[in-house]
């Protein structure tokens, strides 16, 4: 049956930034799709862990500061100590830092590259050699955003990130992709979270935002629920280096 290449049973996925918003939504889906869940971030993960329990999966939290790459091998140590191997990766932790690009600090410029690109590179290394040794593929999911594809406005280094992430993961494809590892990206449109509060606050740019929406309005962390478990899944065995756009339109526009 078609709809048992979406299962994930008997999987482990490795979600960063699981605490809230999109990482919270993106592991619950992988739970309810059969996945037992390591979440990764600084964020009490007290809820998250709660309602992947409740479903009858496991839950593992581990406490890193990822704008620090020197945290990556303790990470994948506590998975394989606790979980015997990580089967998936989604790289869905970043944040994000707004001035005008003539007043734009070395700090915004570092903070933002360290965790939305820097990290994500090694984290997604270290996964892959586990993948490789082990013989067994394995599935790697970037969040990238419109500004993958757009430039933005007083964003340089978050436009900078995210459009690294996009050519990151097809040249993570290309040699990642004869091992057996499938490695993807999901775009979100304009999304309900804690990066978005400013522009949702501002009633000029929010009605903007919305205009431009074919769908009419802002996405929720469940829109990204059937793009990650597919990407996660057997199902998408043949997709590599892609960048899945989940935004309402937007890019249609």
């Amino acid at each position: 049956m078609v709809l048992d290449e979406f299962s994930l049973q008997g999987k482990t996925a490795m979600v960063t930034g699981a605490s809230r918003g999109l990482g919270k939504g993106i592991a619950l889906a992988l739970a309810e799709a059969g996945a037992d869940v390591v979440g990764v971030g600084v964020s009490d993960m007290s809820d998250t862990a709660a309602q992947v329990e409740a479903m009858g999966r496991r839950f593992l939290g581990i406490r890193a500061d990822l704008t620090d790459k020197s945290c990556v091998p303790d990470i994948v140590a506590q998975a394989n100590n606790a979980c015997a191997g990580i089967d998936i990766l989604v790289n869905n932790a970043g944040t994000i830092r707004r001035n005008d690009l003539i007043d734009f600090t070395e700090q915004d410029w570092d903070e933002v590259m360290d965790l939305n690109l820097k990290t994500l590179f090694f984290l997604s290394q270290a996964v892959a050699r586990e993948f490789i040794d082990r013989g067994t593929g394995g599935k790697i999911i970037h969040i990238a955003s419109m500004l993958s594809f757009q430039g933005g406005i007083r964003v340089a280094s978050y436009t900078s990130s995210k459009s690294a992430v996009r050519g990151l993961t097809m040249a993570m494809a290309n040699e990642l992709a004869p091992h057996g590892i499938n490695v993807n990206a999901i775009a979100p449109g304009y999304m309900a979270t804690d990066n978005t509060q400013a522009l949702r606050d501002d009633p000029v740019r929010n009605e903007e935002i919305l205009a431009r929406i074919p769908a009419g309005r802002w996405g929720l962390p469940q829109d990204l629920a059937g793009a990650v478990v597919f990407l996660a899944s057997p199902a998408s065995a043949y997709v590599n280096g892609h960048t899945l756009a989940v935004d309402g339109g937007w890019l249609a526009r």
